[in-house]
């Protein structure tokens, strides 16, 4: 068995985000406050660098007291809601900021892409930032040279590499930024939730490279997303985080399933993200059921508000995927009058009650031409994800993987005694 790569233990990292009394204005009133307050002064400087099981005020601990190793080659996928510590620890990982206590090992040459932009000098050009980027982890301009023309295809950015990245879209960015992440040989590639940014053809290309790295070079890959199917697909090991602490670590299909039993909020059901198309935007796409448990017993409703900025005609056409696989889809335009015209709109799609089967789903919606030549101006892809329960607590314990086939509807059945 390899040594690990990466090796992090009692890691904990600690924001302060306020002041419980005033702040001094002068040394004179700063050694007056100490004075005042000797014991308490005394306890949170004794406290300072380490977790103690609860939060003082003004203090938040977004990582607490977290340890695990990942094996050379081994993608881990990093889950949780949002402020869980996911991009926290990536930082940390990254060297971007410094843990407040805790050890870490790291083999190798790390590469991350983490924000927008990151690493990037904008009054650079893109073939400039490669350059940079390439020295920054160690390589030789020989070295950078041999894969120049790869990354700059790669990025599908070449009419623009020789203009300075302040003037890049922030996709663009994403583009270049991910296509030197991955082709510059580190030995551990660190990727959070940007690549949601990149349209839906590219987030494929870059997820299909990611596995080339990890299994075809032996990299190994980091990677924090809320998108569980690709976290599904890519991933051989995964953590989920919650409140700072690792809730569950091991095999990928456990962490999700334990991710969506663990919220307990209505974030599960909800994305407020922007989905930008051609000319149009999907955003505000919510699961409307007032119900906490979503169950095949119900219309499950989903809404989301859908502008236009030209006058075209539109349908709109909903995919649905149980683990992982499609289900169904559902094209507006049979039974449905267009969208037409510019303008906001608030759809609302309703899905029979036992049509799906209870397991883990989630849901794509796309917008194409009412013409007939089914032109794709948008895709919101995995918008929801959601596991749906069998409404029978008997049969739920029993069936809790579903009784197996994408859907389970109820058809009439009739029989007679012969």
């Amino acid at each position: 068995m390899s040594d690990p790569i990466i090796k992090v233990e009692n890691l904990s990292k600690r924001y302060r985000i306020g002041l419980k009394e005033k702040k001094a204005d002068t040394f004179a009133q700063q050694m007056v406050n100490v004075l005042k307050y000797p014991i308490d002064n005394f306890r949170k400087i004794k406290n300072l660098g380490r977790f103690q099981g609860e939060e003082e005020e003004g203090v938040h601990w977004a990582l607490k007291d977290i340890s695990f190793e990942v094996k050379e080659g081994e993608v881990l996928g990093i889950i949780g809601k949002n402020g869980a510590g996911k991009s926290t620890l990536l930082k940390i990982l990254s060297k971007i900021t410094e843990p407040t206590s805790g050890r870490i090992e790291m083999g190798g040459r790390v590469a991350a892409l983490l924000e927008v932009g990151t690493g990037f000098h904008p009054e650079l050009t893109g073939r400039e930032n490669i350059f940079m980027n390439g020295t920054i982890l160690g390589m030789t301009k020989k070295e950078i040279d041999r894969k120049l023309d790869e990354i700059i295809d790669f990025s599908g950015v070449e009419k623009y590499i020789d203009t300075p990245v302040k003037f890049y879209s922030s996709g663009m960015r994403v583009r270049l930024g991910f296509s030197v992440a991955a082709h510059l040989e580190p030995e551990i590639l660190i990727i959070d939730e940007v690549l949601a940014v990149g349209d839906v053809e590219f987030q494929k290309k870059c997820l299909g490279k990611l596995g080339d790295v990890s299994k075809g070079e032996g990299r190994t890959v980091l990677f924090v997303s809320h998108n569980m199917a690709a976290v599904n697909n890519l991933c051989t090991n995964c953590i989920f985080l919650e409140n700072g602490e690792i809730e569950f670590q091991g095999r990928v299909d456990e962490a999700i399933s334990i991710y969506l039993q663990n919220e307990k909020s209505d974030e599960t059901y909800i994305n407020l993200n922007v989905f930008k198309g051609e000319n149009c935007e999907i955003y505000n796409t919510k699961i409307v059921n007032k119900d906490t448990l979503i169950h095949n017993g119900l219309n499950l409703m989903i809404k989301t508000t859908f502008n236009s900025k030209l006058n075209r005609k539109y349908s709109i056409i909903l995919s649905v995927f149980r683990e992982f696989e499609l289900a169904f889809v559902a094209p507006s335009f049979y039974k449905n009058k267009p969208i037409e015209g510019k303008g906001e709109y608030e759809i609302l799609f309703e899905i029979p009650k036992y049509l799906l089967n209870p397991g883990f789903h989630t849901i794509d919606i796309s917008v194409v031409d009412e013409t007939g030549n089914f032109y794709q101006y948008l895709l919101a892809k995995e918008i929801l994800s959601f596991k749906l329960e069998d409404d029978n607590i008997r049969r739920r314990n029993k069936y809790n993987k579903g009784w197996g086939g994408s859907v389970s509807p109820i058809l009439k059945i009739t029989w007679n005694k012969i």
